[in-house]
């Protein structure tokens, strides 16, 4: 047996198979059968979308966890959670008030709303002890620009006689005024977004022609969400090309611009709040993996940028996908996917924790 080693196991989620923390769970399981004097941290990961809550979770375990009623993406009420941590950080992660599986199979591309991420950013900010809100976009069943979430924190959005227009992005055409006047301050340390793309709001790279279609939006309802966001655009000022601000169905750019909050790199930030580059700085490997692996992986991802922080202290990154639909870069020596351990796809999902744990054994013979 080798020296003893220092693995770092950094995963994101695999998405519709597990969340991070149980891949990282089963990764460790895997490396401890073949080498049972390793010392494994555990450190799950994600971009700013479906998962991040759970990730600063396990990262921060003094983090207080606060239900919330909140109001669904299709009106119905549901329950959702946000975290608080030690330091005065409120973490509201989108999907879990107005995320796309909230509607099953009912997808409303032009009803559908953020209200429910902002009831759960009013109860973050009403909470005494909330210095910034960090917000986890990704997800969204709606192509809104985020006014559902201001509506709830207090801004109205009106036609031209002066009523209040219902919810949904399929409304904003009609948008005439923007009152914000009762619109809640943003806490005194302000709000962090984390977009894991740079997609602006408008445009054929923008928020409807390029998300609009995964929401259940056809070519002319399309058309009707881009008219509405330039609608909302033209009267809510900010900069609508701004990178991110098409993330979450224009909700980045509807809270910059609406609400002061920054957009930022969903992978940098959340690793650097996990503690990851201190990490890696003990480890001697760190093993990091997605549902499927491609040339996108590499840019504003949890696997690209674990390979970007680890290449500054030399640490040698060992990656396990569900798919490998691109080879790794040279700073990846070894490299698994489940697909092919499992001998195809659908039985790679049917168990994933088997496969992962299988990969991880892989890998940990080769050390």
């Amino acid at each position: 047996m080798a020296d003893q080693l220092t693995v770092v196991i950094a995963p994101d989620s695999f998405k519709g198979s597990l969340p991070a923390d149980e891949v990282a769970a089963a990764l460790a399981a895997g490396w401890h059968a073949v080498r049972p004097g390793d010392e494994v941290r555990l450190l799950p990961l994600a971009d700013g979308g479906e998962g991040t809550l759970d990730v600063f979770a396990t990262a921060q375990p003094a983090a207080t966890r606060r239900r919330v009623r909140a109001t669904g993406p299709d009106g119905r009420v549901v329950d959702a959670d946000w975290l608080e941590l030690p330091d005065g950080t409120a973490v509201v992660e989108l999907a879990r008030g107005s995320g796309l599986p909230l509607l099953g199979d009912r997808r409303d591309p032009l009803g559908a709303h953020t209200v429910g991420l902002g009831d759960l950013l009013a109860a973050a900010v009403a909470d005494p002890g909330t210095r910034r809100v960090v917000v986890a976009l990704g997800g969204s069943a709606s192509t809104d620009g985020g006014t559902g979430a201001l509506r709830a924190l207090g801004a109205r959005f009106l036609d031209e006689t002066g009523a209040e227009l219902p919810p949904g992005g399929g409304a904003l055409r009609r948008l005439a005024a923007i009152d914000r006047a009762a619109l809640r301050p943003a806490p005194p340390d302000g709000v962090l977004c984390l977009v894991d793309v740079d997609a602006p709001l408008l445009g054929p790279r923008g928020a409807a022609a390029v998300f609009g279609p995964q929401k259940g939006a056809s070519p002319a309802d399309i058309s009707l969400l881009e008219e509405g966001l330039a609608r909302l655009a033209a009267l809510l000022g900010g900069d609508p090309a701004a990178p991110g601000a098409g993330a979450a169905g224009g909700t980045g750019y509807g809270l910059a611009a609406g609400w002061g909050a920054r957009l930022v790199p969903g992978a940098e930030t959340v690793a650097a709040l996990a503690g990851l580059p201190a990490a890696l700085a003990e480890a001697d490997v760190v093993i990091t993996g997605e549902g499927r692996f491609d040339p996108t992986s590499l840019s504003g991802k949890v696997v690209g940028n674990v390979v970007r922080l680890a290449g500054q202290p030399g640490v040698p990154v060992l990656l396990v996908a569900g798919q490998l639909a691109a080879p790794p870069p040279p700073a990846v020596p070894a490299a698994l996917a489940l697909a092919d351990l499992a001998g195809g796809v659908p039985a790679a999902i049917t168990d994933p924790r088997r496969w992962l744990t299988a990969a991880a054994a892989e890998l940990a013979r080769t050390r």
